[in-house]
C-alpha cells in the first residue's frame, strides 16, 4: 500500500543540509517504528515529500491500511499524508480511466473539482490537465457539476514525470520535527495530566526523551508510570530506545515530612528531584530536563518558587506547558490517549504543604533543606534502577500483586495508619477496642519486618492511594499478611 507523506511545513523552510538532515531522520525513524510494529516500510524521498510503500505479511488490504493509518498518524515530522494508487500514464484518458473507478461511486447527484500537482516536464500545466480530466467526469459520470470553491467532492491527482498518483483518501499527521533532531533529554514522569502531555510536546517538537520516576509510595504507583510512560513511547517514539530511571525517594520525603517548614516542603521536594535529574540527564548526555510545571498551577509553580527551583539545576529545565491552562492539558491528554491513565493513578498523598508560601525566600527555603541530613542524593542516586522502556510489559507483569481490600476489622487484624504526621493529626483515625499503629507510608517498608508475622495488618490512608500502594509492594516482597482497610 503506497502513501505520500508532506513533510511538517518548519522542514520545509529549513536550509538545504538541515531540510536533507531531517528527512533522512524522518525516513529512519518511519523504518524504526515499521519494524517494532511489525510491517515492512519502503521509502523514497524527495525534496518536498516521502513515498512510503507499506507491506505486512500474511496480511489482507484492509489491515494494512489500518496499521498503516494508525501509526503514520503518530510518527513527528509527517503534516500530513495521503493514500495513493500509483500507475504509469501515456495519456490524460488513462489518469481519467483509472480515476473514474475510483471516484465514481462518490459523484451521484454531487459536485466536484479536479485538482493536480504536477512535479517534471511536461507539455502541459496543472490547470490544462484539471480542465481536460474535469471536463472528461462531467461528461461520463452522474454528477451535479463543477464547483471550484467549496465543492462535495475533491478528486486530487498528483503527476511525477510518467508516473500518476490518485489520491484515495488524505490524512493529519501529527507535525513537529523527527525524534532525535532536537537532541535528548530527561523528562520528569508522575503519571498525572501534565507530565504525561508536556512529554508527549517534547517528543512531538522532536526530542529523544528519556524517563525519571520519583517513587514516593510504592509498587502501584511506580508500576501504573512505567506503563503510561510505556504508552506514551510506544505510540508517538518507538523509532528509538530510551531508558526509564527510577529513583527511590521515600527517604528524602521522609527527610522533607519531619524537619522542614510545612510552607515551602512542596518547593524543597521539587528542587531535590532536579538535583538528582540533572546527575541523571548529565549521565546520558542529556542537555534538558522537562517538567509539567505550569505557571501558578499550584504553590511550588509560582515564578518565585519555580526560579528557587531552577537554582540548583546543572541542567537546562524545559517547561512545555508553563502558559497552560489545566481544562487545556486535560484536552490535549484526552486525544492523546493519556486521560484514563491519568485518572486511574495513584497520587502522591504525603508531601502536601499546609499553608504554603507561594513567594518564600531563597534564604529561608535553603535554610530549611539544611535541616536536613547530608547524603540522601547520592544514596537516591546509588538505589536507582535503569530499565530499557521496551521491556517495561514484561517487567510490569512481573512485579504486579494482587491487593485485598476489607471493610471489618476481626480480632487478629491490626491496622496502620500510614497517613503522614501532619494528614493523621488533622483527622486522627478512632476505631474501638482496634490497636493502631501510626507508621508514615515512608517508613511502613522498613518498619514491617519488625511487626509480629502472626498478626493481620490492615493499611489505612484518606484516599486509599498510599495504602494500596504500600500493600502491594510488601506483597512483593513476601509478606502476605497485609490487606487494605477500606470503609464503606
Amino acid at each position: 500500500m503506497k502513501f505520500i507523506l508532506r513533510l511538517f511545513p518548519e522542514i520545509s523552510i529549513k536550509s538545504r543540509p538541515v531540510r536533507n538532515r531531517l528527512i533522512r531522520l524522518l525516513q529512519q525513524n518511519i523504518i524504526n517504528v515499521s519494524k517494532h510494529h511489525g510491517f515492512s516500510a519502503k521509502i523514497i524521498a524527495q525534496w518536498d515529500k516521502l513515498i512510503v510503500d507499506i507491506d505486512k505479511e500474511n496480511a489482507t488490504e484492509e489491515t494494512i491500511r489500518a496499521l498503516s493509518v494508525k501509526e503514520l498518524a503518530r510518527i513527528p515530522g509527517i503534516h500530513s499524508f495521503m493514500e495513493v494508487v500509483q500507475f504509469e500514464y501515456q495519456s490524460f484518458e488513462d489518469i481519467f480511466e483509472r480515476a473514474r473507478s475510483l471516484y465514481e461511486k462518490d459523484l451521484c447527484n454531487k459536485t466536484f473539482c479536479v485538482r493536480v500537482k504536477r512535479r517534471g516536464n511536461h507539455e502541459f500545466t496543472s490547470q490544462m490537465a484539471e480542465r481536460q480530466i474535469g471536463g472528461m467526469f462531467k461528461q461520463q459520470t452522474q454528477n451535479k457539476g463543477v464547483c471550484l470553491d467549496n465543492p462535495d467532492v475533491k478528486i486530487n491527482i498528483e503527476i511525477d514525470g510518467n508516473k500518476c498518483f490518485l489520491v484515495a483518501n488524505i490524512y493529519k499527521g501529527i507535525g513537529g520535527y523527527p525524534v532525535s533532531s532536537q537532541g535528548e533529554a530527561l523528562t520528569l514522569i508522575s503519571g498525572g495530566f501534565d507530565s504525561g502531555v508536556s512529554t508527549y510536546l517534547a517528543i512531538k517538537r522532536g526530542l529523544k526523551v528519556h524517563y525519571i520516576f520519583f517513587n514516593m509510595g510504592g509498587l502501584a504507583h511506580e508500576i501504573g508510570v512505567k506503563q503510561e510512560s510505556y504508552f506514551i513511547w510506544d505510540r508517538f517514539a518507538s523509532s528509538h530506545r530510551v531508558k526509564f530511571i527510577t529513583i527511590p525517594f521515600e527517604k528524602i520525603v521522609g527527610e522533607i515530612l519531619e524537619k522542614t517548614h510545612h510552607g515551602v516542603r512542596g518547593v524543597i521536594l521539587k528542587r531535590m528531584m532536579v538535583r538528582v535529574a540533572s546527575k541523571v540527564a548529565e549521565r546520558l548526555d542529556c542537555k534538558a530536563i522537562i517538567t509539567g510545571e505550569s505557571l501558578g498551577q499550584v504553590s511550588s509553580q509560582t515564578i518565585d518558587n519555580l526560579s528557587h527551583i531552577d537554582a540548583v539545576s546543572d541542567s537546562l529545565i524545559l517547561r512545555p506547558l508553563t502558559m497552560s491552562d489545566k481544562q487545556d492539558i486535560i484536552d490535549v491528554a484526552e486525544s492523546i490517549g493519556t486521560g484514563d491513565f491519568a485518572r486511574s493513578m495513584p497520587e502522591y498523598c504525603g508531601v502536601i504543604s499546609d499553608h504554603p508560601n507561594v513567594c518564600p525566600k531563597r534564604s529561608f527555603v535553603e535554610e530549611q533543606e539544611a535541616l536536613m541530613q547530608d547524603g540522601l542524593i547520592e544514596d537516591a542516586l546509588e538505589r536507582s534502577k535503569a530499565l530499557d522502556i521496551k521491556d517495561i510489559p514484561f517487567d510490569t507483569t512481573k512485579l504486579k500483586q494482587d491487593v485485598q481490600f476489607v471493610s471489618e476489622i476481626t480480632r487478629n487484624d491490626v491496622v496502620i495508619d500510614v497517613r503522614a504526621s501532619d494528614d493523621e493529626q488533622k483527622a486522627p483515625l478512632k476505631l474501638e477496642n482496634v490497636e493502631v499503629l501510626k507508621i508514615p507510608f515512608y517508613k511502613v517498608a522498613a518498619e514491617f519486618s519488625k511487626l509480629d508475622n502472626l498478626k493481620t495488618y490492615l493499611l489505612y490512608c484518606d484516599q486509599g492511594v498510599m495504602s494500596i500502594a504500600q500493600a502491594s509492594y510488601l506483597k512483593s516482597q513476601g509478606h502476605h499478611n497485609v490487606k487494605v482497610l477500606r470503609f464503606e
